[in-house]
């Protein structure tokens, strides 16, 4: 605004000119209304401070304003919200696919490898899975519970139990079952006793879940064909998660148990029976002494049922604590408990059909 603009009597214009004069025409004015209108306030002219309504380019940014259009020349107008539903995105792993596979491809050496060489070793294997096991599972109790399960006593006793089911079979396994809870009971009153009955509990609970279980695998190794019944174990076992997994991931819609996993689908639980039974054939037929292909077909229905189960009893405990894995250690994977879940109900199911199949051996 100009100092001529400033010193214009009220009622005049910017020009001078009378404000009747400047009203817009039109049938709905009213030279009286606009007599009464508040005059609009003055501002100082300052460089750059914006335009004047009567600037033509001014005057089309306040169209632009109403009409929504963009506030400056050089400013692209906003696209209209688009209605339509976005695009479908791909399903994702919920865990570096990289890092399982190569983690899971070094066990499965290190495991290979310790049961064709020397049995004593494979073992060994058995007793450190055991022993972490042990460590992540009561660890997480304490953290997340406050349960103390005594470690020492566990880890120890599973350890022995492990190796008395390799050397003694399900005698062996069942008195060092024993000796093991005895040992809790009796460490656990080294401490005062408020919450002795619920870490005795979660301590005796500890010691049948993961040794005893476990040790159902050392007396698979007992046999003449001992390696392949092993083998036959684990390979039935992944299989059964990798088809849960793929067919599940692929097809999945129906929840299998959403209130305890809800990544599983009923879909799965049939890629895991599917795949579990054309291995299981396979194994029976060409890895078992004396089995049969029929044999397999149920081998592989009982090792698909037992590991959901035992990786949905995994899942309740995890959901009890509120964490998503039980350890860290092996990435790709969470915890050794994380690749034991299906693993250590599955054991007992195989080494009984074998039994009943064709015999101890």
């Amino acid at each position: 605004m100009n100092d001529s603009s400033r010193g214009a009597p009220q009622g005049a214009g910017r020009w001078g000119a009378p404000e009747t004069q400047a009203a817009p025409a039109g049938p709905a004015y009213d030279v009286h209304d606009a007599q009464q209108t508040r005059p609009m306030p003055i501002v100082p002219d300052v460089p750059d401070a914006g335009r004047d309504a009567d600037d033509p380019d001014d005057r089309g940014q306040g169209a632009a304003r109403l009409s929504g259009g963009p506030l400056f020349r050089d400013e692209k107008p906003q696209e209209p919200m688009s209605t339509a539903p976005p695009p479908p995105q791909k399903k994702r792993a919920g865990r570096d696919l990289r890092a399982a596979i190569g983690v899971g491809v070094g066990l499965g050496a290190v495991i290979v490898a310790s049961l064709f060489i020397v049995k004593a070793v494979f073992v060994g294997v058995i007793a450190v899975a055991v022993v972490v096991g042990l460590w992540e599972l009561t660890s997480r109790l304490e953290e997340r519970k406050g349960i103390k399960a005594p470690l020492v006593p566990l880890a120890v006793g599973g350890a022995a139990m492990v190796v008395a089911g390799y050397a003694r079979g399900a005698e062996g396994a069942w008195v060092a079952m024993a000796l093991t809870a005895l040992a809790v009971l009796v460490w656990r009153m080294t401490e005062p006793p408020e919450g002795y009955l619920k870490d005795v509990t979660a301590g005796v609970f500890a010691a049948f879940y993961v040794p005893f279980l476990a040790t159902f695998v050392a007396m698979l190794l007992t046999a003449d064909d001992g390696p392949q019944r092993v083998l036959t174990f684990l390979l039935l076992t992944v299989v059964s998660d990798t088809g849960a997994y793929a067919v599940g991931w692929r097809f999945g819609k129906h929840k299998l148990a959403p209130r305890i996993s809800p990544g599983k689908t009923r879909e799965g639980l049939f890629g895991a029976i599917a795949f579990a039974m054309v291995a299981g054939a396979l194994c029976m037929q060409f890895l078992i002494d004396g089995g049969s292909w029929w044999q397999g077909l149920l081998l592989g229905l009982a090792v698909a049922v037992s590991a959901t189960l035992g990786d949905l009893g995994e899942s309740m405990i995890k959901r009890d604590l509120g964490i998503k894995d039980m350890g860290t250690l092996l990435p790709g994977h969470g915890g050794i408990m994380d690749r034991l879940d299906s693993l250590l109900p599955t054991a007992p199911v195989v080494w009984l059909l074998l039994v009943l199949f064709v015999g101890s051996g």
